[in-house]
């Protein structure tokens, strides 16, 4: 029997054997592993032990796996006796050798590392298990059977026969040593438990390393599906992306996202536009480049550059600033309308001075027809700028100003913005169509979100929240429109200079049907000049007795409808170079009955009528009241839909009266004995206003002191209790209405003398205004052959109201 038989039976001492070094593989006692062997050392020690010392051999693993021969430091303390089971040598050169491991030995240091024949010679020392905490063990045991059956569910690589093997051990030192080597631990760390002499330290130290893998290899499985999972879906992406190249292929329609961006780099470097814009496009084009094309969010990142790219930041047309030419091509579009004109004139001169002048906000308000939308395309052609009309009517949303953010699928820009990129200009024309109809909900206030708009103050910066940075509307020339100031707030009237465009006169509807709308109705119908000729009574008889308007839409429509009939007959005759002459008479053949009725002066003058003056948007209108007194008990009754200022206006008459009974010869208590019935004709059409307060007090007082008005006669005015006349609007119209309906003399508020410098000169030579500034006055001139003399009782016949109401004196009525 061997040395080496003798030293593992009874352990008297040390033991002399071949040493083989291991590169990151630490061998445990009662394990059998495979090993490939290559180098010369190795080998030769192998076979040492094969031929010499009964196949055992001493491995050790070395600390550094990078030496070839490691020296005495190179190797660590504690290694492991083994037995050679079996060596197979490949053709390589290699060998592969089955070794068992006996036990756990450490090697002298002191004695070192002899070297005979070139095999490296250790002396070993057995290092058997010390005594452990046997209840500490046994517990440990079952933890760890357990931990081994987890451990075999996350890593597949360890047989069933493998975990029945080792759950079928109990000695905890044993037990230790059979999972160590299918631990994927550091060789360092697998060392340190070999060194362990207590077996229960050794386990827990082992079922430590097992929850750490337990907890590693559940996280690695988690990686693995997290990349297994985006590698699918990048792969899809890649897949479906070369499908759809080939698609666009295909179709000739070659698709490179690559080129694509780097072309919308290129276009945004070379862009003339703001520096803080161009950076926030260019920080959009960085996350384009990290978006995949068939995402969602690829789409919307390139939405938001193409328009970034579309807007015309600093692009501004040519302004051509010729006023005589702009003076000729306003005059050219538009008959009249002076006031709006020569404002274009002169911010066109101011302009030409400057240079650089901020857009103005104009505001045209006027009734519908009278030109304000055409006007603001006359202006756009007279400065050679584009033109950009936006209707507001009905707008509710604030977003259709300012846009919507990009947080909103579908989100754009607002109206603003999407209108100067359809015209590629920064400086034109731009129309906000009826801004008085514009409207609130939930979604927002529109209106508030214009007062940026139209503030040259604050529009070098308009921020809309698509585009979310500055844009510079300083240089747009804003016209908005309006039917009426009262719908529009007044922080928004207060932003806009308001020109008021009222209705068209009736020589000037007729120098506008001549030299414009029949011209133009005439080309549309395919006439010739030749074929019909309209004369001027006919074109009158159309605008007083078929439209009544403001401005000439249905004057044109009428005009239209004259020009198809014409057109009919023509290709009925089969002549297309007849003469079809209308005249006044003839307008019935064509329009059929009048549609309109006019009220003209009343044929005589009577008693209890008056004619009065009322202002519509249409234009100006003759306005009868009518007073009957009847027996009663003081009864006053005020019919005609009068609304509430008007009915306002009749009580004040009614007060008026009454206070001056005794001027007037009436007794102190006459409204005690009659029943009064105000009533303005046409009561289906509403009338409000305090404009017609005089005339209920003449027409009053006529009832009342049997005296007629004159026919000719029609006023205008507002009264107060002590009789005084106050100013009233719209002059201008209700001159013309009484021109049209005969009236020769007008009895006009004194305030009101300065408006009449806007009435034309042939209205005014016609009519005989007489400026009041008391009721005393207009009774005076509205009823029939009244002096003052006559009308009023004579100083000495007066007692004051005051007194007669507490002395008891009386008036005496007249005879």
């Amino acid at each position: 029997m061997s040395d080496a038989i003798i030293f593992e039976k009874n352990h008297p001492g040390s033991l002399t054997l071949p040493v083989m070094s291991l590169r990151e593989v630490v061998m445990f006692p009662k394990s059998i592993v495979p090993l490939f062997v290559g180098r010369d050392s190795s080998i030769k020690a192998i076979e040492r032990a094969l031929d010499t010392y009964d196949k055992r051999i001493f491995l050790v693993a070395q600390k550094d796996p990078s030496q070839e021969r490691p020296d005495v430091d190179g190797l660590y303390d504690v290694g492991t006796v083994s037995k050679v089971l079996q060596m197979l040598r490949l053709p390589d050169g290699t060998i592969k050798v089955l070794f068992e491991g006996l036990y756990r030995a450490s090697w002298d240091q002191a004695y070192g590392l002899v070297v005979q024949d070139e095999i490296q010679m250790v002396r070993v020392t057995a290092l058997p298990d010390v005594d452990g905490n046997p209840v500490e063990g046994e517990a440990l045991v079952r933890a760890a059977h357990e931990s081994v059956e987890e451990y075999a569910q996350v890593n597949r690589k360890l047989a069933k026969e493998t975990v029945l093997a080792i759950t079928s051990v109990n000695q905890p030192g044993r037990l230790a040593d059979s999972i160590a080597p299918h631990l994927k631990a550091t060789y360092d760390r697998k060392q340190g438990v070999l060194e362990l002499r207590d077996p229960v330290r050794r386990l827990e130290r082992v079922y430590e390393l097992i929850q750490e893998e337990v907890e590693v290899f559940s996280l690695e499985k988690k990686i693995k599906g997290r990349v297994k999972k985006q590698m699918e879906e990048n792969q899809k992406d890649y897949y479906l992306g070369e499908q759809l190249k080939a698609i666009h292929k295909e179709m000739g329609r070659d698709f490179d996202p690559k080129a694509d961006v780097d072309d919308l780099e290129s276009q945004l470097k070379t862009k003339d536009m703001p520096e803080d814009a161009r950076s926030k496009a260019m920080a959009e084009m960085k996350k384009l480049r990290q978006t995949p094309p068939s995402s969602a969010e690829y789409a919307v990142l390139r939405n938001y550059v193409d328009w970034i790219l579309a807007l015309p930041w600093n692009v501004l047309r040519d302004v051509d600033i010729d006023i005589k030419q702009a003076q000729k091509t306003l005059d050219d579009d538009h008959y009249g309308l002076e006031k709006p004109k020569e404002r274009i004139l002169e911010y066109l001169a101011v302009q030409a001075l400057v240079k650089k002048l901020r857009g103005p906000i104009l505001c045209l308000v006027g009734p519908p027809g009278v030109g304000k939308t055409s006007l603001a395309k006359s202006i756009a052609r007279a400065t050679g700028r584009e033109f950009v009309r936006l209707s507001l009517g009905g707008v509710r949303d604030e977003a259709e100003i300012r846009g919507h953010r990009r947080t909103y699928v579908g989100a754009l820009p607002g109206k603003i913005i999407q209108s100067l990129k359809r015209v590629s200009s920064n400086n034109p024309v731009f129309c906000l169509d009826e801004v008085d109809k514009m409207s609130m909900d939930f979604r927002g206030d529109p209106s508030a979100a214009l007062l940026e708009v139209l503030d040259p103050e604050q529009n070098s910066a308009f921020n809309d929240h698509y585009l979310d940075m500055d844009y510079d509307l300083s240089q747009v020339f804003f016209i908005t429109t309006a039917n009426s100031l009262q719908t529009i707030p007044l922080p928004l009237q207060d932003r806009m200079e308001i020109i008021n465009i009222p209705g068209y006169l009736e020589t000037e509807k007729e120098r506008i049907a001549t030299d414009f709308l029949l011209p133009k109705q005439m080309e549309q119908h395919g006439l010739k000049p030749e074929n019909l000729s309209l004369s001027k009574g006919a074109v009158l008889e159309i605008i007083r007795r078929y439209t009544r308007e403001a401005g000439v839409r249905n004057m044109e429509r009428e005009l239209a409808s004259i020009c198809r009939k014409v057109a009919r007959a023509l290709v009925e005759d089969g002549d297309m170079d007849k003469t079809v002459t209308v005249s006044k008479s003839m307008i019935g053949t064509y329009l059929g009955i009048p549609k309109v009725r006019h009220d003209q002066r009343e044929e005589e003058a009577q008693v209890g009528v008056a004619t009065g003056l009322a202002w519509t948007q249409v234009g100006g209108e003759l306005l009868f009241v009518e007073v009957a007194l009847m027996p009663g008990g003081g009864k006053i009754e005020i019919t005609g839909k009068l609304g509430d200022v008007m009915q306002e206006s009749a009580k004040a008459a009614i007060s008026y009266i009454r206070s001056r009974s005794e001027f007037f010869g009436l007794r102190r208590d006459f409204y005690k004995e009659v029943d009064i019935h105000i009533h303005v004709p046409e009561g289906a059409t509403p009338k409000d206003g305090p404009s017609a307060g005089i005339t209920l007090a003449t027409c009053l007082a006529s009832a009342l002191l049997d005296i007629p008005v004159r026919n000719d006669v029609a006023m205008t005015g507002e009264i107060t209790l002590r009789g005084r006349v106050l100013p009233i609007g719209g002059v201008r119209e209700k001159l013309l209405a009484a021109h049209r309906g005969l009236i020769t003399r007008v009895l006009l508020p004194k305030e009101n003398e300065r408006d009449l410098k806007e009435v034309p000169k042939a209205v005014l030579k016609d009519l005989e205004i007489v400026l009041v500034e008391s009721m005393d006055e207009v009774l005076c001139e509205a009823l029939k052959g009244a002096t003052r003399e006559s009308l009023f009782c004579s100083a000495s016949d007066i007692i004051p109201l005051s007194k007669a109401l507490h002395k008891g004196h009386e008036v005496a009525s007249r005879q």
